[in-house]
């Protein structure tokens, strides 16, 4: 195949940070390229470069056989590069074709916008893709998956022949990856050549002809992905083995309730759920996307109002009307959406970590004691190893695992018992998963009442003391954790509708 990108000894330095080290990579026309690593290995950054985000600090960039200088995002596009970032940056109130064609409109003699043209242009990308999607439709009113498409669309409307796809499938359930994935290889037979960054290993072992690795910036290897083991790939990653087992499970029927879950119920999605949560114990929720367990979690954290219910916290009823309330009665939240709900991206490390618990440090009058936030700070980043150049890094240029850290750090300040991880280890590579699962364990040996949501099966079978399954809203059944309960077991809970009597009376003998 012809090779139409090659990037040499690329350099990239940001403030503190060494970001890309003599870093290489290149692509052939008609192929899907993996580009893989750890949070912080540079895998973004190098692609940033290659659509003209970033301009190199060093290196050279061969597009289709010629020395290239990439000015700019515009420059990319010129030379046929399109870049599909993992946060899509479309516009909600305007349609589908709208988006596409944004700032390139066709108009009249008379300056009017030409619906009519940009409609049927847009009509032709979406049947080259073989997508029936109708141009004329609001954005704000298409699922993720399709957005994305849009997103697609929009690339190769600028006749793009090598798209970068930044982990395209972090917010879609398993139809919607594989409709794109056919997308995909719809476009790889036209000779698009396709760079895909994923931390999602059967992903790449599908879609993928061959994976690149990075590690610290640098370059580590070229294999082919059909005939390289996962574990292998794993291991240029993260350059040491990773504990793979699956979490002890502890007896733990003489410990003492922590939150007990009564009859809740908040519309459709919530509907008369009820469990118990001990000290010591990891309960893990599973379900299908929609299933209603971040519903569950964002009532108990009071972030939405119940309809009817109890929540009951160490044997007492709490009214939790607010997070505030949560707060108070000592639960953290740590959302699915970190960037959005966890993290004030604009302000350091140090600030982040003391979010919740300023008042600690903070007299009458508003005065901040910095010493003593500083010290705190620094014990937290030793003690959770979060890798950051200081406390006074802002937290929106680490990487998406120890971002995730400085929101446990926040939790961990303010000392709440009773913690609720929803999708802990979405968007963060293999190395900082087998991190985060160290630190929650040794949090549940601390005494700590913690509830894992995830929608990666193979997370919560590891993780779980017990698993709670969800569907269309309802608790359908508890099962035990360990090497007892499988992903077929979870499953056959994830779709079945109604509580199953047996597997809500394991619930009751485990509890």
């Amino acid at each position: 195949m012809t090779e139409v990108i090659r990037m040499t000894a690329i350099e990239k330095r940001f403030p503190g940070v060494h970001a890309l080290r003599s870093a290489q990579f290149d692509l052939r026309a008609g192929e899907v390229h993996a580009l893989m690593g750890e949070n912080g290995a540079g895998k973004s950054t190098l692609m940033k470069i290659l659509s003209g985000i970033y301009a190199p600090d060093g290196g050279s960039i061969h597009v289709n056989g010629a020395e290239v200088r990439i000015a700019g995002p515009r420059a990319a596009q010129a030379l046929g590069i399109g870049i599909i970032h993992q946060e899509l940056a479309l516009m909600p109130d305007l349609t589908v074709a709208q988006n596409i064609f944004i700032g390139r409109e066709p108009r009249s003699r008379w300056g009017v916008l030409d619906e009519a043209q940009i409609n049927r242009d847009a009509e032709a990308i979406f049947a080259q893709m073989k997508v029936p999607l109708d141009p004329r439709a609001e954005v704000r009113r298409l699922t993720i998956a399709k957005q994305q498409m849009v997103e697609i669309a929009k690339a190769l409307s600028f006749r793009s022949r090598i798209l970068i796809m930044d982990e395209p499938t972090a917010a879609l359930n398993e139809a919607e990856t594989d409709e794109l994935f056919a997308i995909i290889r719809r476009l790889k037979s036209e000779g698009v050549a396709v760079v895909y960054i994923s931390h999602k290993m059967d992903e790449i072992r599908r879609i993928s002809d061959r994976v690149t690795v990075m590690r610290d910036g640098a370059y580590v290897g070229t294999v082919a992905a059909a005939d390289t083991p996962i574990e292998t790939i794993i291991a240029m990653m993260v350059g040491r083995e990773l504990d793979q087992s699956a979490a002890v499970i502890p007896d733990l029927s003489a410990a003492p309730v922590a939150l007990e879950v009564r009859g809740l119920t908040r519309g459709r999605m919530v509907r008369d759920v009820g469990f118990t949560l001990r000290r010591g114990e990891i309960l893990g929720f599973a379900g299908l996307m929609g299933a209603g367990r971040t519903e569950v979690a964002r009532v108990i954290f009071g972030a939405d109002p119940r309809e009817s219910g109890e929540i009951v916290v160490r044997g007492q009823p709490r009214a939790i009307r607010s997070p505030r309330d949560a707060v108070a009665a000592g639960i953290g939240y740590l959302s699915e959406d970190r960037k959005h709900f966890g993290l004030a991206l604009g302000i350091d490390v140090r600030g982040n970590i003391a979010l919740t618990s300023l008042e600690r440090f903070s007299d009458r009058f508003g005065r901040v004691d910095e010493p003593a936030l500083a010290k705190v700070a620094a014990d937290y980043i030793a003690s959770l190893a979060i890798r950051t150049p200081s406390d006074k890094q802002e937290v929106r240029l680490l990487s998406g695992g120890n971002q995730q850290k400085v929101v446990i750090a926040k939790w961990l300040l303010r000392d709440c018992d009773i913690l609720i991880f929803d999708e802990p280890t979405r968007g963060i590579d293999v190395g900082a998963k087998a991190e985060i699962y160290r630190l929650l364990q040794s949090l549940a040996e601390a005494g700590k009442a913690i509830i894992v949501i995830s929608s990666e099966l193979p997370e919560v079978l590891r993780l779980s003391h017990r698993i709670a399954v969800m569907c269309e809203g309802r608790l359908t059944g508890i099962l035990p954790g360990g090497p007892g309960t499988s992903q077929h077991d979870i499953m056959r809970l994830a779709t079945q509708r109604d509580p199953a009597p047996q597997d809500m009376a394991r619930q009751g003998a485990s509890a």
